[in-house]
């Protein structure tokens, strides 16, 4: 019988664009002080020794990783597979805050053109679709207790593919895009994924962590 093993991923802390602060490079952007002090409560409240910790290459899930790693004394690994989706280049929203570049963003998902590239440093939404099967196909190696740091809309569609959904035309764009905005992805989150056998995978969110998390904003 397989042995059952656990990932957990773990959503960035609050960002600046999360924030509605002015855009800049995608990979570049920060946290902010609410942010870092999610990271911090994730690093003091979530029970687990780590085998392995990875993260984007984005700069704010590096951040919100570093206390735990501090913590646990464990250094994390770069994977770009894990790099959140950047449907709109930074250089046809520069200067726009979160209410400005909401109408482009807006724009993008109701067009739903999965082959579109907005920008020269944008990704279509087929790259990054590939993107997310290329890391379902490797969870089966990793090891029991991996924690991983990534993003919401990444997390989503992994989540939409590990129930058997695909995105091939825009109308299943469309329906991936609704789901994902349904799903709870709240900065911080914490959510275990659970394996019994290859390919098996059961996702719950780590509701200890989440009430506790919820009493601390009181």
């Amino acid at each position: 019988m397989p042995r059952s093993k656990t990932l957990y991923f773990i959503r960035h802390g609050e960002s600046v664009s999360n924030a509605g602060g002015r855009t800049m490079v995608h990979k570049a952007i920060p946290l902010t002080e609410r942010g870092h002090r999610q990271a911090k409560f994730i690093a003091e409240h979530l029970d687990v020794k780590p085998n392995l910790v990875l993260v984007s290459e984005h700069i704010r899930t590096q951040e919100t990783a570093k206390p735990f790693c501090d913590r646990n004394r464990h250094d994390p690994v770069v994977v770009p597979k894990l790099n959140e989706f950047s449907a709109l280049s930074h250089e046809l929203i520069l200067g726009m805050n979160g209410k400005e570049r909401r109408p482009m963003a807006n724009a993008y998902w109701n067009d739903a053109d999965i082959h579109r590239r907005m920008g020269d440093f944008a990704d279509t939404f087929t790259e990054f679709n590939l993107r997310v099967i290329e890391f379902k196909a490797i969870m089966d190696q990793l090891t029991d207790r991996t924690v991983i740091f990534g993003h919401g809309i990444w997390f989503g569609l992994l989540v939409w593919q590990l129930l058997g959904f695909e995105v091939f035309d825009s109308l299943s764009m469309k329906a991936f895009r609704r789901f994902q905005t349904g799903l709870p992805l709240a900065n911080g989150i914490v959510y275990r994924l659970t394996s019994k056998g290859s390919n098996n995978w059961r996702v719950q969110v780590d509701k200890k962590l989440l009430q506790a998390y919820l009493l601390s904003e009181e």
